[in-house]
């Protein structure tokens, strides 16, 4: 089987292919996770220049836009390079393209087309009327949890019967290694030592966090929570939680701005990886979280589920709510998971095997049901 994969947003005007793969790792990895699953793999990338390459089993198209940003215009594009690859499939990245999708389906009608979500949200008020038009050129859409096609339904913007597909949205290439050693290198410590990657911002709800870390330490005196982070919107009112609160101000440390490659020794490092995110169209700290054989302790959110197993491998806590945060700190300190046992999980659902293997699954349901 051979699938053609577009993303139609271009890369950044001037970047060199391996300048793109180091600021999208996932164009890299989901095209990789996909080969593994044994299917042939052309990626069509939306550039400056055209350019051609060959990267752990993928091809790369690299197509130059002529500077237009018009949908109609980059489908075309984006169809004349796919007829002439022979695909059985074609893969676009972003349900923010199925403009440009239904461009390419206008150009090859016959080509069963699959809508990958990434985090897109559903399109508001009078834009609805031509998202539905839209969206009626995939064969299929995929997201991380079936749950998450359901505020598109409700508001019926995919025809009825259009398959939806459940896979995660990527996968991660990080490694248990060795805690001690990871704890020697970052300096982490803690009985239960907790780390926590995401912004401080309202999305990832870091108040509700520091009230459920500042409860179980009442019963977890040795707790000591890191905060990795990128953007910090809500910086000042996180220092003053911590500064005016004795059960943080000796155990919270923010860590800033952390390299990516520094992030997988901070959860190899941790006990526990918490996360207080009110929506996440998948969940990449938690993927690298569990690729390290940190135990989630996260919110009840459809992602979240999806990629724990419904909680069978980390604990579940209703968002929002501090109380409950504590409690489920509190169970994974008092029992205690391997770290064989969390990184086995990850190698059974979330791998790039395992993945590779569902996204084979999908196409091949994809090719049945075209004509």
């Amino acid at each position: 089987m051979h699938v053609a994969m577009v993303n139609f947003l271009p890369a950044p005007p001037g970047a060199s292919p391996e300048e793109v793969f180091a600021h999208w790792r996932s164009l890299a990895d989901i095209a990789e996770i996909v080969v593994r699953g044994g299917t042939r793999v052309t990626v069509v990338q939306m550039a400056d220049s055209d350019h051609q390459l060959e990267r752990a089993g993928v091809t790369y198209r690299f197509v130059a836009t002529g500077g237009t940003r018009r949908a109609g215009e980059l489908g075309r594009r984006a169809a004349r390079v796919v007829a002439g690859l022979d695909a059985d499939a074609l893969h676009v990245h972003s349900l923010a393209y199925a403009r440009h999708a239904m461009a390419v389906s206008r150009a090859l009608p016959t080509l069963p087309i699959l809508l990958q979500d990434h985090a897109d949200g559903v399109p508001r008020g009078w834009r609805r009327l031509p998202w539905r038009r839209w969206y009626g050129a995939a064969s299929g859409i995929v997201f991380t949890s079936v749950a998450q096609a359901e505020p598109f339904a409700r508001q019926r913007l995919f025809p009825r019967d259009t398959p939806i597909f459940a896979i995660p949205e990527s996968s991660s290439r990080f490694t248990p290694g060795d805690r001690e050693a990871a704890r020697a290198a970052t300096g982490l410590r803690g009985d239960p030592c907790v780390v926590s990657v995401g912004h401080l911002a309202l999305g990832k709800d870091p108040m509700t966090m520091l009230d459920g870390v500042a409860q179980a330490a009442e019963r977890l005196p040795g707790l000591r929570l890191y905060c990795a982070f990128g953007t910090a919107p809500l910086m000042p009112e996180v220092r003053m939680r911590i500064e005016r609160d004795p059960r943080l101000a000796t155990r919270v440390k923010l860590l800033g701005n952390v390299p990516h490659a520094a992030v997988e020794q901070l959860l190899r490092a941790a006990d526990v990886f918490v996360s207080a995110s009110l929506a996440e169209g998948s969940g990449y700290a938690l993927l690298e979280a569990l690729a390290c054989g940190a135990f989630p302790v996260v919110t009840d959110i459809p992602a979240f589920r999806a990629i724990t197993g419904n909680g069978r491998m980390g604990k579940l806590w209703p968002r929002a709510d501090a109380a409950a945060l504590a409690d489920a700190l509190i169970g994974a300190a008092e029992h205690r998971v391997d770290r064989a046992a969390v990184r086995a999980h990850f190698d059974s659902t979330l791998s790039f095997d395992a993945l590779g293997a569902r996204w084979a699954n999908t196409y091949a349901q994809l090719l049945a049901g075209s004509p």
